[in-house]
């Protein structure tokens, strides 16, 4: 989660730890309901195989993690609190704040703007794949048949 100015708003993060793709969460208000919903509807399109597990910080909004597990059929983990590097992937993915900086109100973007962030990180080269783009590996992820991890 990205939270806004005085904890009022927030955008949901999303990032697959092989290939680093981002998909982010339109959070229209903060609470477990609605995070609940943006995530089974922004998990939809994936098959089963590519959905192991989610990792997440501690956070009311986290609450309905039980009901996330039985809609996805995946565990939810909770990271220790204050141990940001249980997730990393999701934290080094700081490129989120050029687009939406600390103490802003995150619920003026829609989620065709969040959309568009996606595809701009996705389709951006990263040095840690190697000057690949996140959204290649993904594609490739998605054609394999045993989904297995990707070579670099």
């Amino acid at each position: 989660m990205i939270i806004g100015k005085d904890q009022a708003s927030a955008i949901g993060t999303l990032v697959e730890r092989q290939t680093r793709t981002v998909r982010l969460l339109h959070l229209p208000s903060r609470d477990g309901e609605t995070l609940h919903t943006a995530l089974c509807e922004r998990m939809s399109d994936l098959p089963a195989t590519l959905l192991r597990s989610i990792t997440w910080d501690q956070g009311t909004e986290m609450a309905r993690h039980t009901t996330i597990t039985q809609s996805l059929g995946v565990p939810v983990y909770f990271c220790d609190s204050r141990s940001p590097w249980q997730r990393g992937s999701n934290e080094n993915t700081g490129l989120l704040r050029d687009y939406f900086p600390k103490g802003t109100n995150l619920s003026i973007h829609t989620p065709e703007h969040l959309l568009a962030v996606e595809n701009e990180l996705n389709f951006r080269p990263r040095l840690v794949l190697q000057n690949r783009c996140p959204a290649e590996l993904f594609t490739a992820l998605l054609r394999s048949e045993k989904r297995s991890a990707l070579r670099r």
